[in-house]
């Protein structure tokens, strides 16, 4: 009998085109699903018939209540070797191998660029009001040279976004709990002493931490309370890091200049939920790792996972 393999939440319908999954023909049908499961009991009667899942990132949890609805799976691949929203504990007791893919920094740092810039030259609000024939000019850019950009975390991306801040001529820091003064150094930046001199004296600031109980609401009401009236957020790693309803006060408040976010508490995200109107807010759909060089690398290597397994000798095994 022919093996069976979902793929979870193909927004663009481009999973199945971006890679070769031919080397699956005739052992493994490939079955695309564009839409989002809202639920577990919508996802546990989509994929009742499945032996094989391909879920992109974190977008769907899989904890045990899921797994144990799900008999038939066998293999679950995640994009990234990273994934909180999967029970690997649980997966092992129902027998589930959990891989996952390789996995680039470079396009969430790019689009940490594009929503910094678009927030510091208002492009969204000049750009709709150039279509619309409205005002000629009705914001004033911030400059970013000579600029302070602070950095949450100084890894992967956030050394990405570090050296482009660099080349704008700005002087960044960053901060982390474990963060090195050589660590930064390498980078070419300067090691900020806390957290809260990073964000009371930067002038733009952009979270690259790695979600965990110690960074889960690491930005509350207090820590946002720090920022400048004229500072910026950027957001492109994890919702929960920062308080939502914190930061939706400081920007109906107007007590930080803006802020960009590609992150949500919810995805995708409701159509009445109060992040789609808050005021000073450039806000895109999760964009971050949704680049075709990523999916091409993300998808490619689900085909060989599923391949490895087959053979009985799986690869990029998680947990």
């Amino acid at each position: 009998m022919r093996l069976r393999c979902a793929v979870l939440d193909d927004y663009q319908n481009v999973a199945t085109t971006v890679a070769d999954w031919s080397p699956l023909d005739g052992r493994v049908e490939v079955v695309p699903f564009a839409g989002h499961f809202g639920s577990e009991d919508e996802l546990a009667a989509a994929l009742a018939d499945f032996d094989i899942v391909v879920t992109l990132r974190e977008r769907v949890p899989f904890p045990a209540s899921l797994l144990g609805r799900l008999p038939r799976l066998r293999l679950l691949v995640a994009s990234g070797m990273r994934n909180s929203v999967i029970d690997l504990a649980a997966a092992r007791a129902a027998g589930v191998t959990v891989c996952g893919t390789e996995s680039s920094s470079a396009p969430p740092a790019e689009l940490t660029w594009a929503l910094l810039l678009g927030l510091a030259r208002g492009i969204v609000e000049e750009g709709n009001s150039l279509r619309a024939a409205g005002p000629w000019q009705s914001t004033v850019g911030a400059d970013l040279e000579g600029r302070r950009l602070g950095l949450l975390g100084l890894g992967r991306v956030g050394g990405r976004v570090a050296r482009v801040g660099l080349a704008f001529g700005m002087e960044v820091r960053a901060w982390s709990r474990n963060l090195t003064a050589e660590r930064a150094a390498e980078v070419g930046v300067r090691r900020a002493s806390s957290k809260e001199e990073l964000l009371a004296e930067s002038d733009f600031v952009s979270v690259h931490l790695a979600l965990s109980e110690r960074t889960r609401g690491l930005l509350g009401a207090a820590e946002l309370a720090l920022l400048k009236p004229t500072a910026y957020l950027v957001n492109t790693s994890r919702a929960a890091i920062v308080d939502q309803d914190a930061l939706l006060a400081a920007l109906r408040e107007g007590r930080i200049a803006g802020a960009g976010v590609d992150v949500f508490d919810t995805e995708p995200l409701p159509a009445g939920h109060p992040m789609r109107t808050a005021p000073r807010l450039l806000a895109t759909p999760h964009l971050g790792y949704v680049s075709r060089a990523n999916y091409a690398r993300y998808y490619g290597q689900a085909v060989e996972d599923v391949l490895a397994y087959l053979a009985g000798e799986p690869v990029r095994v998680l947990g």
